[in-house]
């Protein structure tokens, strides 16, 4: 089973060379109020699925984080059940953490927008303001505003008149979108890392245009009592510009980073002593199309924004493939940077390589019950509804009779019944959630068809409540982030505040975690 290990010899493990996952089993609401810099959320609501996409070597040592809870204990014995044989857990958690001295970060996929910060800070990209950018749209100055986000973000809220282009297709499509040389281009985000990493991209490509970064994004232009435009589909060409290939290989080469062939690849691939991912890192519909067998779907600009999402271990291998010679080269140069030990693969999609599949955790098999059967139960009073979607979502529109919980708390929830229960949800949470329920005592769990949205269309009855369950309860809602894109100004000052103050939170080790150099030739 697992071994504890103290806060002091955990940041000593940090630093101190070969690989480590450092998973934090708390959900999405708790790790967001303050975790360890270095740690990659791993909530005990998603743990099994999550475990083995992020750490796919059993081997590996991996250590467990909560706040002395005891969810640490619960996640380690199910890793054990998954075959995980080097199993740690922080002694007294977060808590314990901060009581040596050492700092917790609020916030989401912290390391990559400390990154950005830095970034800024030691290669003085240049910005502009979103007052100043106003000015020069009302003049009818020659520029192109480009949204360094995906087109779901950018449909939300974004500058107007700017065209999505995600930073991972920029080095690729920016010609086809700019081909003015003269014509100055402003990335933008939400906030403030997409526009900062977007803008170098370009500056470190080469390009002959003048280029900045929106200063503090949508957020900044909001805060400046400007416009925003909503719903806007306006997107990047689809031609394609492979002439950059060279600037992107030389780029990367600067970095350091490595071009290997399909052979090193399957060596790496078979070594049980080293976690080698591969990503590709194309568009998703060119993905879906077509892709190496095997390879995990990480587009190149949201692998660099939250690299946390998709990396588990440090000190792991990263391999990223295209079909282009740019996109792969310039993502793994910031990967680089970032710290991690990123290559690229020759050949990209058309190596002749194929990945082993991660193994999917065997979890339990749940029967399904039709919406009105379950409303039968429900009136007789033979069956209980628990409901393990998001809190939030929970919120705006549930079953009527239905019981919000997470399977952290899932004891609290039954209060001693363990006869028949249903569950809402998405299966892989659901399966999870039964493994607890069954430890409970419940034996009779059944999978509600449909989830809510068959019991709504079946028009059965729903209920809505602002207020339950309580903001103290919803420890899968990180309300440090809420509203902040919704009209709330407080909460983009907020927002922009802890972005700006990452790079003061850093320790020396944290900061040297990175291998970011000052301004290039």
């Amino acid at each position: 089973m697992a071994s504890p290990v103290e806060a002091r010899t955990l940041k000593a493990w940090l630093s101190g060379g070969g690989e480590i996952a450092l998973l934090d089993v708390r959900e999405a609401g708790q790790i967001g109020e303050g975790h360890i810099f270095q740690s990659v959320p791993l909530p005990y609501s998603r743990f099994e699925s999550g475990l083995v996409r992020l750490v796919p070597n059993g081997t590996v040592r991996t250590v467990l984080v909560d706040d002395g809870s005891g969810i640490a204990e619960r996640a380690a014995q199910r890793a054990a059940a998954l075959g995980y044989t080097n199993l740690h857990i922080l002694e007294g958690g977060t808590r314990a953490w901060e009581a040596a001295g050492f700092t917790l970060f609020k916030g989401v996929n912290v390391p990559s927008k400390a990154f950005g910060e830095l970034v800024e800070l030691q290669r003085h990209t240049p910005h502009l303001s979103a007052t100043e950018l106003k000015e020069r749209v009302e003049r009818g100055d020659n520029l192109v505003i480009v949204d360094g986000r995906p087109l779901t973000e950018h449909r939300k809220m974004t500058i107007p008149g700017s065209r999505c282009c995600p930073n991972g297709e920029l080095a690729l499509r920016i010609g086809a979108i700019v081909p003015d040389p003269a014509t100055t281009i402003v990335v933008n985000c939400a906030g403030r890392t997409r526009s900062i990493i977007g803008a170098q991209t370009l500056i470190d490509l080469g390009l002959p245009n003048p280029v900045f970064a929106l200063e503090n994004g949508t957020q900044g232009w909001f805060l400046a009592g400007l416009r925003l435009e909503h719903g806007s589909a306006k997107r990047y060409s689809e031609a394609r510009d492979r002439s950059r290939a060279a600037r992107a290989a030389a780029h990367a080469r600067r970095h350091s980073v490595e071009s290997v062939t399909a052979e090193t690849a399957a060596v790496w691939l078979a070594d049980p002593k080293r976690t080698t991912y591969v990503f590709d890192v194309r568009t998703e519909d060119e993905f879906n199309a077509r892709t190496l067998p095997g390879a995990g779907h990480a587009p190149g600009g949201q692998l660099v924004q939250a690299t946390d999402q998709w990396v588990g271990v440090r000190g792991a291998r990263l391999l990223l493939l295209d079909d282009d010679g740019v996109r792969a080269p310039m993502a793994a140069a910031w990967l680089r940077q970032m710290g991690h030990d990123a290559h690229v693969l020759e050949n990209g999609i058309d190596a002749a390589l194929s990945v082993p599949a991660c193994p999917s955790p065997l979890l339990p098999h749940l029967p399904s019950i039709e919406p009105h059967a379950l409303a039968a139960r429900l009136q007789a009073g033979t069956i209980r509804c628990l409901d393990l979607r998001g809190s939030m979502e929970y919120r705006r529109g549930h079953t009527a009779g239905a019981m919000w919980s997470i399977r952290p708390r899932l004891d609290r929830a039954l209060a001693g019944w363990s006869d028949a229960i249903a569950l809402f949800g998405e299966e892989s949470i659901v399966r999870a959630a039964a493994v607890d329920l069954r430890e409970l005592g419940v034996v009779d769990i059944a999978m509600a068809a449909g989830g809510f949205a068959g019991w709504r269309q079946a028009g059965l009855a729903v209920e809505t409540s602002a207020g339950e369950p309580p903001d103290a309860e919803c420890i899968d809602y990180l309300f440090f982030t809420h509203d902040r894109h919704e009209g709330n100004a407080a909460a983009a000052r907020q927002y922009l505040a802890w972005e700006l103050g990452l790079l003061d939170q850093l320790d020396a080790q944290e900061r040297a975690s990175f291998r970011l150099e000052g301004s290039q030739a």
